[in-house]
């Protein structure tokens, strides 16, 4: 699918989305929401995607919203207001949801509506200069809809602070409430992103995903006699399955997992004729 809002890259496994929007600073807006919806469908459907990077291109990752589309909501009504932001929150789970590894490639800002794009993915490294914010109190808005996986990383009581003030913070401080999980120089944040990328390809692909459910089944839940029972079912599925036997088989046998050898030779350059 061509699209005009964002770049997709795929190379040795690894899906780079780009926001490719950098004369607005990556600001988004109906266009881009829904674009980034059908690319991440795409991309969950695509066997030969193992992770996804999320990008910016130029000097931010992403500003938030676009202006010219916060003028346009600002005079629609409140059921339009609704479906735009429906559209929006859609986009945000269709990436929090998505089977395959995420990590958010951040850098210069991010702000508003960027944070959530961060928040929704499994991970974040950003660059020591980057600046995040969450800035919609300022505007006599409210970060509503951003705010269930915001929250989820960052953590209440840091929220409490960052929604309210909707203050500029540092990547410091970012990595320390645990918002991103690296910071690196500017020049060495592909590195680190690759880093992490070498540890995400060791583990099996199916495995990924049920991991990834299983996280979103646990996560804030009562540990009851219920979800103990759906632990111990989830366990011995793995264990069923050809990628858990596979798994134990190899580690025994000590050689590499048949996913790991897939990987290789998919990565493998090709000789010239």
């Amino acid at each position: 699918m061509a699209y005009g809002t964002i770049e997709i890259r795929v190379e040795h496994g690894v899906a780079v989305l780009w926001l490719n929007r950098p004369e607005v600073r990556n600001a988004f807006n109906e266009a881009m929401i829904a674009e980034l919806t059908a690319a991440f469908g795409e991309l969950d459907a695509d066997p030969a995607v193992r992770a996804v990077v999320l990008a910016g291109r130029g000097k931010v990752f992403c500003a938030g919203a676009d202006l010219n589309w916060m003028m346009r909501m600002g005079e629609m009504d409140f059921e339009e207001n609704r479906k735009d932001a429906v559209a929006f929150g859609t986009m945000l789970n269709r990436l929090h949801a998505l089977r395959k590894p995420t990590i958010a490639r951040v850098h210069g800002a991010a702000f508003a509506g960027g944070m959530g794009l961060i928040a929704a993915c499994d991970m974040a490294a950003a660059s020591t200069e980057t600046e995040f914010a969450v800035s919609e109190v300022r505007l006599g808005l409210t970060p509503a809809t951003i705010s269930p996986y915001v929250l989820a990383a960052m953590g209440e009581r840091a929220a409490r602070r960052y929604f309210l003030t909707a203050e500029r913070f540092s990547a410091a401080e970012a990595y320390r409430i645990g918002f991103i999980q690296e910071i690196a120089p500017p020049e060495e944040l592909d590195a680190t992103v690759n880093g992490i990328l070498g540890e995400i390809v060791q583990g099996a692909p199916g495995a990924h995903a049920v991991t990834k459910d299983l996280i979103r089944g646990v996560a804030r839940q009562p540990l009851t006699s219920e979800l103990m029972a759906d632990m111990a079912v989830r366990i011995a599925t793995a264990r069923a399955s050809a990628e858990g036997k596979e798994g134990v088989r190899s580690f025994l046998e000590k050689r590499q997992p048949a996913w790991l050898k897939a990987a290789k030779r998919a990565t493998r350059p090709k000789k010239k004729k």
